[in-house]
């Protein structure tokens, strides 16, 4: 999907891009599209072997995005890593920002908050036809105050919660087959998710995926762009391909 396709507000070509993103269905997506993903604001250093890993599309073990990148270049995209504050010039040529599981004190000595100024710069890009996508891990594994100053300019709020667990491999315990009618679950019956937050949502943001009145997965349109939220960052090559999830999981 090139950019000048989002600037004219085409939720269809959003909805499939979400589609990708969320259920690595096979949809095919136009090349030219650039895929951006955040390793600034989590930025995760190996303690063996010293280099950066965690939500990276070069991580190949499963803690990383290796495969999820690998889904986007099968469609035609083209991935990419920002490893600086976003700044105008930064996500000029992006579609796609992708922004997961911001880093805490406990996870890296000097953490790159999420300020005022990228703050500024990010939702000018979204209002510009930039899709933004906000991904965040449980209470107590992301950093949730500077994530929440950027998430309410699109009327959201991930809530410091820790829903959905799991013990062990009783993976049912994570199953959700109570699905909306929505192009982002066509053709899905059954998903999986562990050890997530919860959204908050006001306009104009609104709900896309609800479980026990808990708000799992929000999109909002700001200005020509557009915005989605999930509660859950485990979209990682533990759990792509069935690598452990049984078929059953879609």
């Amino acid at each position: 999907m090139k950019r000048s396709a989002i600037k004219k507000g085409h939720k269809k070509g959003w909805i499939t891009v979400f589609v990708l993103l969320l259920s690595g269905l096979i949809i095919q997506a136009q090349a030219q599209t650039r895929v951006v993903l955040d390793n600034y604001f989590n930025h995760e250093i190996n303690a063996k072997t010293g280099k950066v890993f965690h939500y990276t599309w070069s991580d190949k073990a499963s803690s990383g995005f290796s495969e999820w990148g690998y889904i986007f270049k099968d469609k035609g995209a083209d991935i990419a890593a920002l490893q600086q504050a976003p700044r105008k010039a930064d996500l000029a040529g992006a579609d796609i920002y992708i922004i997961v599981d911001p880093d805490t004190k406990a996870e890296t000595s000097s953490p790159h908050y999420i300020g005022k100024k990228d703050i500024r710069a990010i939702v000018k890009w979204v209002k510009g036809g930039g899709v933004l996508v906000l991904m965040a891990n449980d209470s107590g594994n992301c950093e949730f105050q500077h994530l929440n100053n950027l998430a309410k300019k699109a009327g959201m709020h991930f809530n410091e919660a820790s829903l959905n667990h799991v013990t062990g491999k009783h993976w049912e315990m994570g199953a959700i087959t109570d699905l909306p009618k929505s192009p982002v679950f066509a053709g899905v019956h059954k998903i999986y998710l562990k050890e997530v937050s919860s959204l908050t949502l006001r306009q104009p943001a609104r709900a896309v995926l609800t479980k026990d009145g808990n708000v799992f997965m929000a999109e909002s349109h700001v200005g020509k762009g557009y915005v989605f939220a999930f509660t859950d960052h485990w979209i990682y090559n533990e759990y792509i391909g069935h690598r452990n999830l049984p078929e059953s999981f879609e």
